[in-house]
């Protein structure tokens, strides 16, 4: 008998159907194809966000579509191994997607992004596709960190313990395919950012609005201290952002139930 599965490529058509009768929500992780510094793989925010959403997917009941590997890695132009498509390319494809999987019978469409940079891009793309979709359907962009408390990302993924490549991405890809991993080669750097009075505003400023800017502040494509990575440290990393994503769909279903039916 074929195993069951929360992954909808996976699936068979009539698996499909019988599961859409119980649950109605699908993850489709989102990443990139970029470089990671000189000791991660390419496609390290992709693998994470899968691994992600299928612990999520377990939990809740909900499924997995295939994963978007190509975005918008314009910051990293420069580096070789980056593949990217255009902004407007990924819009409409976001666009599409959402379209298609309501279609499909789909009425929770969580795009969960494993790349910072995608993230205004699929929020937009989803209020585009919001009148092509049935009534009652809500498609929307959850990155993967984004329910962490401040504890939590303080010990991850914030400025200090760096945002890119670091000892928590690391570790997260040394918890799922330690293979791909060649610590060897892991290393420590950080961007010589200048003190600023507004430092989210100075970096979206530089890095969101011109190719090639992580080319620009970083020698290695590495922010951040990779040398200290383990599968013990990715594993624990693993296990807090899955909670909080948990904790944050239901905040989000919290917030639209809510809202008063206008």
């Amino acid at each position: 008998m074929k195993p069951p599965t929360v992954f909808l490529g996976e699936m068979t058509d009539p698996e499909v159907t019988a599961h859409l009768r119980g649950a109605q929500t699908v993850i489709v992780p989102v990443g990139s194809t970029e470089q990671h510094g000189p000791h991660a793989p390419l496609l390290t925010d992709v693998l994470i966000p899968v691994e992600v959403a299928r612990r999520v997917a377990e939990a809740t009941g909900a499924l997995v579509a295939p994963s978007v590997n190509y975005a918008l890695s314009y910051p990293h132009a420069g580096f070789t191994g980056v593949v990217q498509v255009r902004i407007s390319t990924f819009m409409a494809l976001i666009e599409d997607l959402c379209g298609s999987l309501a279609t499909v019978g789909f009425r929770r469409i969580v795009f969960l992004n494993g790349h910072y940079d995608n993230t205004y891009a699929i929020a937009y793309a989803c209020a585009a596709a919001s009148d092509r979709m049935p009534a009652g359907v809500r498609a929307f962009p959850v990155n993967y960190w984004d329910g962490m408390t401040p504890a939590e990302a303080a010990e991850f993924f914030d400025p200090a313990t760096g945002l890119h490549a670091n000892r928590g991405e690391t570790s997260a890809v040394l918890a799922i395919a330690p293979d791909l991993v060649d610590m060897d080669r892991a290393n420590a750097e950080f961007p010589p950012f200048p003190d600023v009075t507004s430092p989210a505003a100075v970096h979206t400023a530089f890095f969101f609005a011109s190719s090639g800017s992580v080319h620009r502040a970083t020698a290695s494509g590495t922010w951040g201290d990779a040398t200290q990575a383990s599968a013990e440290f990715g594993e624990r990393y693993l296990d807090v952002v899955t909670a909080s994503t948990i904790r944050l769909l239901a905040d989000i279903e919290r917030t639209f139930e809510a809202m008063p039916r206008r």
